[in-house]
């Protein structure tokens, strides 16, 4: 016997336990999952090795009997469960059965348009905090559940692998591998041959600095699996003059594309830098000819072809899309001012004439941009802490390259002049400085040292102050610093002035990322805490649901920077309804003021209004040397000039050309932005059929009330005490079954919230929370399963007086299978539904009730009056008449409801533009889940 003897979505019975029938490309292989079990228990039965007695027959299940009577209101529960059990809901998106979490209606659109291509190429661009990660898991998903592809890797930078990890078990169910130097041994002796990991592992996230070079790249691409994700792809563009490092990223993601048939999403946050070339660079992986496009002159037609490929879109866009609010924080920003100290400001005037006099060796001959930049670097060191501008200046005297920056900044450049091609130097090692001025460093560095402290050093103390007043507010706060040993210092710092019962870490890249991850997690544990951090922090990981401020204590000079920061607290998930921003900045500090007025202010002005982020500090052509070099020649008069909000130079004919230059760096970037925002495909998209759609699916699921309902009734009915507790609930699990206590915290008491984002302290219960599946597969099983007096019984069948009804009314459950079939190849998927039907006789007709009817029946009806069980018995069996009328009104409906699927893939295709997938035919017969009569009062007591 042949798999292909039975249909998908016929119910067998093997081993004495009923099983649905699932498509199988092996013809040997019954493939089989249990009737309302989950997908982990699907199986395959070899069928030449069938055992006498183990033989597969076919069963249906047994229609409802006077034997089933029961509590109608565990009637709702079997709806309730059966609804929330499938994972292979019928309608159009396949994959939202198999979500943990609800989607927002604005992020399907990256959905809709990657199934709108044969090929998903995808650069999803969304403001930080929107749901990017979503976006692309939601993708995947899809894709898998209609069978286009089997593997995915996620290619990422090294410190989210585990964040990817866990994204995708806690949104998926999907345990990944994550596959770098520190991992790759144990996968490997897991292997069953001498292919490579990449081949064997269906999920899989890379740390893209593992696979860039060297033979594990050449593997890859031999192996790569049929879709990759690309995390933060900015890294993976090639702007001119790139370094290796970068230039090896955008290689392996070049010739990844080569393969047209490969599936490629790539997502970013700041897809374009105020550059064409990297812009073009990212679209050039999508399709090759978007590379050499002319963006200051692109056609219409080449707008619009682009727009197919690329998803941009402002928080501003999405907060109320398609009538659907999304909670945003709102982000109160706040700049506070600081002065020097006189101690610490006439120190920073001699490192000030130090660095002058670098500049000025620069200019007598010797490498004047390593001179420019080791200048500005001691600078900041100094302005930064202490501790950072001790270590520069120790350098010199120990005769150790600096290496207390972070590892992706080279401390002689800005962060954006990374250059891995070159070693970093110390940071005078070059300049071969005369013996006086090492005099001076050993002055400069006995001077410092006195400097530490809230005492000399006003700016921890500003930070302090603020910090203590959020505490005091109940904020937590991350404050950002550019230094390692600034962030050191200040941790230290807040520790000796704050109380012991706040948590304080500093996190660095001197911590390993499993190391940083663990520490985050600790944090979370205690009541109130604060994070002293560097950049390694402000790129990618998700920290709302532990912090609610950030403090931006160095100024980066890149204002995409500090959206990166802020969009680690500030984002979809934050419970906080305010955000808080603020920014310590120098009154006498001319860098602080130039980088503060001009970069941070001007150029998030318009970021802000075009969306496009502007690079500073490339080469000398920037904004940055027009402005730094004034800092350098002449600071008071660029410290004036900064102050008056204007960059207003006077006379001076270089400061003039400063001017321009700033001006005309401006105005080229809103022109580029102004072109880039007509690139949008996801304004031709149809909010609506969107959001009917989800809400059609919603119906057949489930959705989280009705996951709220089924816990509060169902953990009830088993022994469970649930009550408020705040935003959330407290179950009490002591008289549940072992099996579904062990599927939530070890503890008697489990704070349990169904809302998304999930307060803290709460855990998050969704529609596939393990207890959920637990909890319908254990109602489900008291409905078909007799167990006896020891377990509490759910309705099969019940009979009710109620208020509700005027006429004896019967209501049927029924679970309709119908088998989708690609038309294009061989693939079928099993679409399942809850349905509900009923009628009653008026006394001359029968009328019947349709679903929605039927449905506030069932969920809203309620006993006016115990009726006797033999009472109950008579008008259950009095239905019996009805027999023939209800089979034959069941199966008509099996069959409408696979016409009305059929109407759903059509609504479909003119959302998508095509569709590979009808609806073929319906499982008959049905299974009926449940009958319930509801009888009037007597006409004469109403």
């Amino acid at each position: 016997m042949s798999s292909q003897t039975r249909n998908p979505g016929t119910l067998v019975n093997y081993r004495n336990r009923d099983w649905i029938v699932m498509p199988s490309d092996d013809p040997d292989v019954l493939k089989v999952k249990p009737l309302g079990g989950s997908e982990a228990e699907a199986t395959g039965i070899y069928l030449p090795l069938q055992l006498p007695g183990e033989e597969v027959k076919d069963t249906k299940l047994p229609v409802p009997q006077v034997s089933d009577l029961g509590d109608f209101e565990t009637a709702k529960m079997l709806f309730h469960a059966s609804r929330l059990s499938f994972r292979n809901a019928a309608g159009p998106f396949r994959s939202m059965g198999k979500l943990s979490f609800k989607p927002r209606s604005y992020q399907i659109v990256p959905l809709v348009m990657a199934l709108r291509q044969n090929v998903t190429r995808l650069l999803i661009a969304d403001d930080v905090g929107i749901g990017k990660t979503i976006e692309a898991l939601i993708i995947v998903k899809e894709q898998i559940e209609r069978g286009e592809i089997k593997r995915f890797a996620v290619i990422c930078l090294p410190h989210l692998c585990e964040q990817w990890q866990q994204e995708l078990k806690d949104k998926l169910d999907i345990n990944a591998d994550v596959i770098r130097s520190s991992t790759v041994a144990s996968l490997e002796r897991k292997l069953p041959d001498d292919r490579s990991i990449f081949f064997h592992s269906d999920a899989q996230i890379i740390s893209v600095d593992y696979i860039k070079s060297g033979s594990k790249r050449g593997i890859f691409l031999e192996d790569c699996p049929e879709m990759v994700i690309v995390d933060e792809a900015h890294t993976c563009a090639k702007p001119a003059g790139a370094y290796k490092s970068q230039q090896q990223r955008y290689h392996l993601i070049h010739d990844l594309a080569k393969d047209e048939f490969r599936h490629l999403i790539m997502l970013t946050a700041t897809p374009h830098s105020g550059k064409n070339e990297e812009f073009q660079s990212l679209l050039g992986l999508l399709k090759k000819d978007f590379e050499s496009l002319d963006f200051d002159n692109i056609s219409p037609g080449n707008r619009k072809e682009i727009a197919n490929y690329f998803v941009q879109r402002k928080r501003e866009n999405i907060k109320r899309w398609a009538n659907e609010e999304t909670p945003f924080p709102d982000r109160e920003p706040r700049e506070i001012s600081y002065k020097l100290t006189t101690e610490y400001h006439n120190f920073y005037k001699e490192v000030l004439n130090f660095a002058k006099g670098l500049t000025i060796l620069g200019k007598q001959g010797k490498s004047s941009r390593t001179h420019y930049w080791a200048a500005l670097a001691l600078l900041r060191g100094v302005m930064s802490s202490p501790a950072a501008g001790l270590e520069m200046l120790k350098v010199r005297k120990e005769k150790q390259e600096y290496e207390t920056i972070e590892t992706d900044e080279n401390p002689l450049l800005l962060d954006e002049e990374k250059n891995t091609d070159t070693p970093e130097i110390s940071l005078f090692e070059e300049l071969n400085l005369e013996n006086e001025n090492l005099t001076v460093l050993d002055k400069l560095v006995l001077r410092i040292e006195k400097l530490h402290g809230i005492e000399k050093d006003r700016k921890a103390r500003s930070a302090l102050e603020i910090v203590e007043q959020w505490l005091k507010n109940k904020v937590n706060p991350i404050i950002f610093c550019k230094y390692i040993a600034t962030a050191n210092y200040l941790a230290q710092i807040l520790k000796q002035n704050l109380t012991d019962k706040i948590d304080i870490q500093a996190i660095t890249s001197e911590l390993a990322d499993e190391q940083r991850k663990e520490r985050i997690e600790q944090m979370g544990n205690s009541k109130q805490r604060v994070l002293v951090a560097t950049d390694c922090l402000s790129e990618g990981i998700n920290l709302q649901q532990h912090f609610t401020a950030v403090l931006h204590y160095d100024l980066p000079w890149n204002p995409n920077r500090l959206e990166q920061r802020e969009g680690r607290v500030d984002r979809f998930g934050q419970r906080a309804k305010i955000v808080y921003a603020h920014l310590l900045w120098g009154e006498d500090n001319p860098i602080d003021a130039v980088v503060l007025k001009v970069m941070i202010k001007k150029v998030r002005y318009i970021q802000k209004e075009t969306g496009v982020s502007i690079s500073i500090g490339g080469d000398n052509k920037t904004i940055m040397d027009a402005v730094l070099q004034e800092v350098l020649s002449d600071p008071q008069t660029a410290l004036a000039r900064a102050n008056q909000l204007t960059l207003d130079f006077g006379e001076d004919e270089t400061l003039n050309k400063a001017q321009t230059k700033i001006s005309n760096e401006l105005e080229l970037a809103k022109d580029k932005a102004s072109k880039l925002r007509s690139i949008f495909a996801q304004e031709s998209i149809d909010r609506e059929k969107i959001t009917e759609e989800l809400a059609v699916v919603d119906e057949a699921i489930g959705d989280m009330n009705t996951v709220a309902s089924l816990v509060m009734q169902g953990a009830t009915h088993l022994g469970a005490l649930i009550e408020k507790k705040g935003e959330g609930y407290e179950i009490h699990v002591t008289n549940l079954p072992p099996h579904l206590k062990f599927t939530l915290p070890l503890a008697d008491v489990v704070p349990i919230s169904f809302d998304s984002p999930t307060p803290e302290g709460f855990n998050y219960v969704g529609r596939n929370h393990k207890f959920v599946e637990q909890l319908c597969q254990y109602l489900i099983a008291l409905a078909f399963e007799n167990k006896g007096d020891l377990y509490k019984k759910i309705a099969r069948a019940a009979v009710i007086q109620t208020e509700s009804v005027e006429f004896k009314t019967t209501l049927v459950q029924f679970r309709v299978r119908n088998v989708i079939r690609a038309l294009k190849r061989n693939h079928e998927i099993i679409a399942e539904e809850m349905y509900l039907w009923g009628y009653h006789n008026d006394g001359s007709n029968t009328v019947t009730l349709d679903y929605e009817k039927c449905k506030t029946l069932l969920l809203e009806a309620e006993s006016t009056k115990d009726i006797s069980l033999e009472r109950q018995k008579d008008l259950f069996e009095s239905i019996s008449k009805d027999a023939s009328y209800l089979d034959s009104e069941v199966m008509k409906l099996t069959e409408q409801r696979a016409e009305k699927l059929v109407e759903a893939h059509g609504r479909f295709k003119s959302l998508v533009g095509g569709s590979n997938y009808k609806a073929m035919y319906p499982v008959l017969p049905p299974d009926v889940m449940g009958i319930y009569v509801l009888v009037p009062k007597p006409k004469s007591l109403m």
